[in-house]
């Protein structure tokens, strides 16, 4: 499988190709690269537990759905629940501590776009995850996120365990596959 190498550049939230763009935006300010990998179908890189990194996980699905081909409302979606797994795993499981990490994957194949977004926190109780549609819940303003995120994507996985909590994505392609047969819905 053919890698290439890619940093990404957290301040600017633009994922670099190493030798395209060598060091284009990068250098004495000072900001920490994250290496990422990449492969013709996956993604890895890891962000440190702060709000601006939600930032660049979120631009980075925008761009992974667009050149995987999904349509406008469909990378707006993907986007979002990227940045809504981001903001639980860097505010919930990882509480800014900045001695833990946000594992961030997106994993293409022809049936899907697999993103695999996991903290290191205590773990998730999902029994204490408030209904968002509950009236005593409706004017709240948060508390909605795994809401959004299960309305945004096709199947959500949430595995809470002691060393933190992975939640996976799954969107559909829906379309043309590889094979140029129409994908399943």
């Amino acid at each position: 499988m053919e890698r290439a190498n890619y940093r990404l550049h957290e301040s600017a939230a633009s994922l670099l190709v190493a030798g395209d763009q060598a060091d284009e935006g990068i250098g004495s300010s000072g900001v920490r690269n994250q290496a990422a990998i990449m492969s013709a179908h996956r993604v890895s890189y890891t962000l440190d537990s702060t709000l601006d990194t939600v930032n660049s996980a979120e631009e980075v699905a925008s761009k992974i759905a667009t050149e995987a081909g999904f349509g406008d409302e469909d990378v707006m979606k993907i986007a979002m629940a990227v940045r809504e797994a981001a903001v639980n795993a860097v505010l919930h499981g990882n509480a800014y501590d900045p001695g833990k990490k946000v594992q961030v994957d997106f994993e293409r194949t022809a049936e899907e776009l697999v993103i695999t977004i996991k903290d290191q926190g205590k773990g998730l109780d999902l029994n204490k995850v408030p209904d968002p549609l509950a009236p005593e819940n409706l004017l709240k303003t948060s508390g909605r996120g795994i809401f959004l995120i299960r309305s945004f994507m096709d199947e959500v996985e949430i595995n809470p365990s002691q060393t933190g909590t992975e939640i996976k994505l799954i969107k559909h392609v829906h379309g043309s596959a590889a094979d140029g047969k129409e994908a399943s819905q």
